[in-house]
């Protein structure tokens, strides 16, 4: 993997975000294909060889994921670096952006809750190996982070309506900080996970709707 400011740095070559669609979710319906997404936008470009040893996987198996995310217009080739035999790739683009109530009509008569349904699944998969590996890095991490990483779960009562308004609030920040260039000495790539959903099992529809 390249330097993790490297990735920072290059932040004009990447556009801004990318709206996922019926497509790209079934691309990213797989966790290793969102790990290597990640490790790409987290640490910049890699091969498939450098993303497997990252990920404890096979070359081939990581070369696979690669392409499938390329053929989704989610990665392209690094210009200017690799070989015939080594190809190095990056992100199309800085954040992926999923919201299920943009959805149109047709898509979701085309099984988009399946795909939401996978997807997503294949989102918590990954997240989770992110969290264990941050987990097994603890002991080696400096004090002065460790004074700051947190690992909260919290559990609200909200309408729709709170959730909207809070989740607005929440990016409104996320934006903030993320438009302040992370340039500071010390800066790394910090990972932010954010989910809002009810408690399993709390928000049904009205018995004869389901």
């Amino acid at each position: 993997m390249t330097d993790p400011s490297a990735a920072s740095a290059d932040a004009d070559s990447f556009a801004r975000d990318i709206e996922l669609d019926t497509a790209a979710l079934r691309v990213l319906a797989h966790p290793l294909r969102l790990n290597v997404l990640s490790l790409l936008r987290e640490r910049g470009p890699s091969t498939a060889g450098r993303i497997a040893g990252e990920l404890g996987i096979n070359p081939g198996a990581a070369s696979y994921h690669l392409r499938r995310l390329a053929a989704g217009g989610l990665i392209v080739e690094e210009p200017g670096r690799g070989t015939g035999r080594e190809r190095w790739w990056r992100s199309a683009h800085r954040q992926s952006i999923h919201d299920p109530a943009a959805a149109s009509g047709a898509e979701r008569e085309a099984g988009l809750g399946y795909t939401h349904a996978v997807a997503l699944a294949a989102v918590a998969l990954a997240a989770a190996d992110r969290l264990r590996r941050s987990a097994q890095e603890l002991p080696r991490i400096p004090g002065e982070w460790l004074d700051v990483i947190t690992y909260s779960d919290f559990l609200l009562r909200l309408t729709p309506a709170d959730v909207h308004r809070m989740r607005a609030e929440i990016f409104e920040v996320i934006e903030r900080y993320r438009a302040d260039g992370g340039e500071s000495e010390g800066a790394v790539p910090v990972a932010l996970q954010l989910q809002a959903f009810p408690v399993p099992g709390t928000a049904r529809p009205p018995a004869g709707d389901e």
